[in-house]
């Protein structure tokens, strides 16, 4: 096989807690633009509709310059459960430098929830012998993304239950001034 074509397996789970409801978690998640902020050196593309349909498909580039990796993706799964406050996600990586699948789940955890994000894909050109370096790094990667999302998600506003509650409710013509 020529060396061009190998793919060396790369796999991690990386789990967080969250001092941050399980849905606001849970949104930060699944906003692909919003990566952008705690995902180091990334930038994303998302195309137009629902970006987490079942088919959306949106592209991460991690690096930079011409040292940016391309990594397309497309959402196989995503799902919330209100009553439960539980949330899976599942992408498939479509090349072409990793092939796979990655994706995570939100469940509460206390007062706040937590987070695991796994990575099983292939990436070609690495030598395999480099894989477990790269899961490695990789994992580390995540970790310290997800604590600056938790960052991000605990320095943010909270709305009180009354407040949320509230701001599902219509609003009234009588509301509006």
């Amino acid at each position: 096989m020529d060396t061009e074509d190998e793919m060396a397996p790369v796999k991690f789970d990386v789990v967080v807690a969250f001092d941050a409801p399980p849905r606001q978690v849970w949104d930060a998640l699944i906003d692909w633009k919003g990566h952008e902020e705690w995902i180091p050196a990334t930038r994303v593309e998302v195309g137009a509709g629902d970006s987490t349909a079942v088919g959306a498909t949106f592209v991460a580039w991690t690096g930079y310059g011409p040292v940016a990796l391309e990594d397309r993706m497309r959402v196989a799964e995503c799902s919330w459960i209100e009553d439960d406050q539980t949330g899976t996600c599942r992408v498939e990586k479509l090349g072409p430098v990793l092939s796979g699948v990655a994706g995570f789940t939100v469940e509460p955890d206390g007062d706040g929830a937590q987070v695991r994000w796994f990575e099983d894909v292939a990436v070609r050109r690495l030598p395999r012998f480099l894989a477990p370096v790269v899961s490695r790094i990789g994992a580390l990667g995540f970790r310290f993304g997800m604590r600056r999302l938790a960052g991000l998600l605990q320095s943010a506003p909270r709305l009180s239950q009354r407040d949320a509650d509230a701001s599902k409710r219509p609003v009234a013509a009588e509301d509006v001034t």
